[in-house]
């Protein structure tokens, strides 16, 4: 290769700034040595990239049509040198979910995302909203994908799916087939709910705004399954995402229970810490979720 991309980083810096000595300054070099790197890559091509006017240094043709390319490789030279730095494996990912997400949803990802790139690895934990931010901040994992909004200010979110909540029971249980629930009704349920921190128990609590000192929680859980159960066993009535219930209102384990005047729609969000290198693995893993369609029966 006749050209180094110290070579490049003169060029590029020259074409911005139409001037040697601000270019030299801007990659903290002597105007000397940047002047030798830039006129080592065009004598070794035999090219002219800058015509002089006055005392700038404005881009040719050549060196119009040239930039772009030379913009891209430096720009791929950074991720691969960031990469190194961090000691990141190629295609290597670190992953947080919170329960909803990675018991229906992260999976399927994952298998894709192993398939799409081979040799990689995927580290998947699993653990409610505030956890899994908390992880994103502090460069413990990759990226996070999760059921609630949270606020920080090392953290970016992006939308990603809309999901809304179900308020569910047992087929057996009184309000069973009932059209839709009143707020009396609400407030006279014994209610099995995730535990504080989790997305499902924050927007559970936005839902149910006015009602949320009166209402009887009976049992937290952590574990979505295990709120299904004892729904199951008539200990109460649930609330959870529509994606973790679809297969037990196919077999009639569980039925819906309508309450069209409380908002219960939602989001998924990616957590990404604001500081770190996005790789290509990120923006891979962020594509292939965006592919993914909704689980049948939501």
């Amino acid at each position: 290769m006749k050209f180094t991309l110290r070579q490049l980083d003169v060029f590029l810096a020259t074409a911005y700034h139409e001037n040697l000595t601000r270019a030299a300054e801007s990659l903290a070099m002597s105007q000397s040595a940047a002047s030798s790197a830039l006129r080592d890559l065009e004598r070794q091509f035999d090219v002219q990239l800058f015509d002089r006017v006055g005392k700038r240094l404005q881009l040719n043709e050549l060196g119009q049509t040239i930039r772009p390319r030379a913009q891209s490789l430096v720009d791929q030279a950074r991720s691969l040198e960031t990469a190194l730095a961090q000691h990141e494996d190629v295609g290597h990912l670190k992953v947080g979910a919170t329960l909803s997400i990675g018991n229906y949803l992260a999976v399927e990802i994952m298998a894709r995302y192993m398939v799409d790139q081979p040799g990689s690895r995927v580290e998947l934990e699993v653990a409610n909203t505030a956890t899994i931010a908390r992880k994103v901040a502090n460069f413990e994992l990759d990226i996070g994908l999760i059921e609630g909004e949270v606020h920080h200010p090392e953290l970016n979110m992006q939308h990603w799916r809309d999901d809304e909540l179900v308020v569910f029971c047992a087929p057996d249980h009184p309000w069973a087939g009932k059209p839709w629930l009143t707020d009396a009704e609400l407030l006279d349920a014994d209610w099995i709910v995730r535990e504080p921190g989790s997305g499902t128990r924050q927007h559970f609590e936005w839902a149910m705004h006015g009602l949320l000192p009166e209402l009887t929680i009976k049992l937290e859980l952590q574990h979505t399954e295990a709120i299904k159960r004892a729904v199951e066993a008539g200990l109460g009535i649930g609330c959870l995402s529509a994606i973790t219930l679809g297969d037990a209102f196919r077999r009639g384990s569980l039925v819906p229970l309508p309450v069209p005047h409380r908002d219960f729609h939602r989001a998924f969000y990616f957590v990404l810490q604001k500081s770190k290198f996005r790789s290509a693995g990120i923006e891979r893993w962020i594509e292939l979720c965006r592919e993914v369609m909704p689980v049948a029966g939501e």
